[in-house]
Order: C-alpha cells, then sequence, then structure tokens
C-alpha cells in the first residue's frame, strides 16, 4: 500500500510538471504540505521526492524545499534504437537507400563487439538515411549470421530493419554508445552532401537482449550541424555519460 501511495504522489506531481502547471525554478509545497494533500506519512512523500531527484526532475536539499528542474529533451527507447523511429518522433519523414547487404568475414574489432571469432561471418548491412529527402546519416549495421539472415530477404530500402526483428521476437532490451567527433571522408562527404573534413558526428551502437545476447553493433556518422546531444545529471545518481580523453 505504502509503495502505491509514493508512486501516486511522485506520478502526481510529476504530471503537473510535464503538463506547465509546475514550471522550471517553482518550488514544491513543504513535506507537511505534501502529507496533508495526499493523507499521507512522511515516508511516501519523502520516498515519491527521491524518485523525482533521481528521474532528474526536482532538486532536493535540506532546510528547503524541492524545486522543479529544467528538463533536457529526452528520446523513447525506440527512437534511440532505429533511426526510422527517431525521425518519425520529430515530425520527419524518413527514407532509406541501401548502399550494402552482404555477409562478409569480421574483423578484429567487428569480431570483438559482436563477441564472435575473427573471420566469422556476419551480415552487413550500410544505408544513406535521409529526413525529408534530405541527408541526415550514413548507417552500417553487423550482425551476427543467426541475427542478420532474417533481413537477408527484406526491401532494406523501405522498411524499419529493428521492426523487423521485433516481428520475429528479437527485441533489444539494452544499448551501449559511445560517442564521438569525426572528419568526413570522400566517400562520406559525396553521400551526406558535406565537404571533405567537415566535422561529423560518430555514433557507434552495441544493441543486446535482455539475456546479454549480442544483437548488432552499429556505426552512424551524422553531420555535425545537424544534431545536438542534451544529457541531464542529477547529483548522487550515475551519469548518463561519461567523457574520456583519447
Amino acid at each position: 500500500m505504502a509503495s502505491q501511495r509514493y508512486q501516486k504522489i511522485a506520478a502526481h506531481i510529476r504530471e503537473a510538471i510535464n503538463n506547465g502547471q509546475l514550471q522550471t525554478g517553482d518550488e514544491l509545497p513543504s513535506e507537511a504540505e505534501l502529507c496533508e494533500q495526499f493523507g499521507s506519512s512522511r515516508g511516501p512523500v519523502r520516498q515519491a521526492m527521491m524518485l523525482l531527484r533521481t528521474e532528474g526532475m526536482i532538486s532536493t536539499g535540506r532546510g528547503r524545499r524541492s524545486t522543479v528542474l529544467a528538463r533536457s529533451a529526452s528520446g523513447s527507447f525506440d527512437s534511440s534504437v532505429s533511426i526510422t523511429a527517431w525521425l518519425e518522433s520529430h515530425g520527419l519523414t524518413p527514407g532509406q537507400q541501401t548502399l550494402l547487404l552482404a555477409r562478409q568475414p569480421a574483423d578484429e574489432e567487428i569480431a570483438d563487439h559482436l563477441r564472435i571469432d575473427p573471420g566469422a561471418h556476419v551480415i552487413t548491412l550500410r544505408r544513406l538515411h535521409t529526413a525529408d529527402d534530405e541527408p541526415i546519416a550514413i548507417e552500417t549495421i553487423y550482425f551476427p549470421v543467426e541475427i542478420g539472415r532474417h533481413i537477408l530477404d527484406l526491401d532494406t530500402d523501405t522498411e524499419s530493419v529493428y521492426r523487423h526483428l521485433v516481428e520475429r521476437d528479437i527485441v533489444v532490451d539494452n544499448l551501449a554508445r559511445c560517442i564521438s567527433a569525426t572528419v568526413a571522408r570522400e566517400e562520406q562527404a559525396e553521400l551526406l552532401g558535406v565537404g571533405v573534413g567537415e566535422p561529423l558526428l560518430r555514433v557507434r551502437m552495441a544493441a543486446s537482449d535482455q539475456y546479454g545476447r549480442i544483437i548488432s553493433f552499429a556505426d552512424h556518422c551524422f553531420p555535425a550541424e545537424n544534431l545536438t546531444l542534451s544529457l541531464n545529471t542529477v547529483r548522487g545518481t550515475p551519469s548518463p555519460a561519461c567523457l574520456s580523453l583519447l
């Protein structure tokens, strides 16, 4: 009962923040006022505040009222996995052109990411993605053969690969992403419509299922001018990003 109560309190405050009833910088009612408002003891109220703090929605501190924090934009899990879903979530019309779909031996780097032996075969898919008919990303995805065989007969110019895999009960449950800067080589520049040497944002992503089985390793290159990365970090909770010096 108590666990349901704190979740209901958190949901009520979360909704007030999301619908604009509570704005960035606004103070929340005091702990005593929240107890009275929800007919609750202090325990569930404190649990609700801790949950909202962990989510990055409020700031709390001893001796002061909790305040609403500015929220960075966030994306759904599906839009993190699939460029098609990501573009659709921004109201853009996705498109793609298949550049390569083939069975190839894996080099050491790809084999390491897929946890297979070097030289073992993988299914490689390379596509140019567009948003409202404008080039937005070059995507190269490597699949273990037992996963990739499902897309060999897929129309990869019109279909979402990950939606196709979901229909076959192959579901991404975890993503590990590494984001870095690079510059456009000649082929990339031509495909993306940018100059040779212009900055690109490179996003490498390993996807696995709920059992830890690697489903794919993807390498995306975006024109840097088209993207911003937003993160929200709360003291006392793990950061969603780790910056490393090379």
